[in-house]
């Protein structure tokens, strides 16, 4: 049978984020088996414009990194691809490529970019989520979440450790973009006294209720989103330190090491769930979607819905959950 795709291109694009190396090797295997050519883009849009392409033409081209972090295709953020002129150059080298179709591997702005082309030069798009912010809509969770939320505890333990010793209060600074979902998993998962996130405005709240219950410990930990408040955990700590003189505080800013690592198995199952969706979404000719996970289902979300609503964290699921911590 004779596809109306014949070859995709694929890219990472944005931060990486275990898993996307799962991904690409869905992408390519499940392409192939169903007769399409694959062209592997280096370096994301960056990649695209300047034409670093090389084709896949093996199933054993991507073998042995299913459980390698970051990603074998490089990742870059592109300026010039933000321009109308920009993606005229990626058209044209997706046209001197041959490539029908292309698959995004990234998150929010990624999405955004692989819009933008599809609306110019009508280009189909599928996007598939990997970022560790979780913060897609449509989909239950994005590829490398789990994993940057496995390595925040794991630290945050350590942490804990340290501060028992000491009988130090810990503030930690967890990544996140513009949402809470790390900071607020995390601190649920490691048993901490207060999560200060951008969708809750209780600072001087959560402060209080983490030294009401540092009262009965002889530590604490206290996790803060990178863009909760201004200065970050430091402004935290300094708050702290201007009402409790008496609490010898420490700061620990995690940064990219909640990129990196071995992606965990459930980050590994749901990028190739998700990468071998997305070559079924194009043979069934659709086009400018996001392949969404949505109670253990594969869902497809047009991706103006994914790009512009946000993802909400609900009261309902964790008001009362950071009291068991106390």
């Amino acid at each position: 049978m004779e596809y109306k795709i014949k070859t995709i291109g694929v890219l990472t694009s944005g931060g990486d984020a275990p898993g996307m190396n799962a991904a690409i090797r869905a992408v390519t295997r499940a392409a192939l088996g169903n007769n399409i050519r694959v062209k592997a883009i280096y370096r994301g849009y960056n990649g695209l414009i300047n034409d670093e392409i090389k084709e896949f033409t093996d199933p054993q081209d991507v073998s042995g990194i299913i459980y390698r972090g970051g990603t074998i295709l490089y990742t870059a953020r592109s300026e010039e691809f933000r321009t109308p002129e920009g993606r005229k150059k990626a058209y044209e080298v997706l046209q001197k490529e041959e490539i029908d179709a292309l698959i995004v591997i990234g998150g929010d702005g990624s999405f955004t970019g692989a819009r933008a082309l599809a609306q110019e030069w009508n280009v189909p798009v599928i996007g598939i989520p990997a970022t560790i912010d979780n913060d897609l809509w449509g989909t239950d969770a994005t590829i490398g979440y789990d994993t940057a939320l496995n390595t925040i505890v794991e630290c945050v333990d350590k942490l804990r450790d340290t501060g028992m010793s000491h009988e130090r209060l810990f503030i930690v600074e967890v990544m996140g973009r513009d949402a809470g979902f790390l900071t607020l998993n995390a601190a649920i998962a490691a048993g901490a006294e207060a999560a200060i996130i951008p969708e809750r405005d209780a600072l001087g709240q959560e402060v209080e209720n983490a030294m009401n219950g540092r009262k009965h410990k002889s530590s604490g930990i206290i996790l803060v989103q990178e863009h909760a408040i201004e200065g970050g955990a430091q402004a935290v700590a300094d708050l702290i330190q201007k009402h409790h003189p008496e609490v010898s505080t420490r700061v620990t800013i995690l940064g990219h090491l909640q990129r990196g690592g071995s992606p965990t198995a459930y980050d590994r199952i749901i990028a190739s769930q998700m990468g071998c969706a997305a070559i079924q979404a194009l043979l069934e000719e659709q086009r400018s979607v996001m392949v969404g996970l949505v109670n253990g289902e594969i869902i497809y979300v047009p991706l103006s819905k994914a790009i512009k609503e946000k993802k909400d964290i609900s009261n309902a699921k964790w008001k009362d959950m950071l009291t068991l911590s106390v």
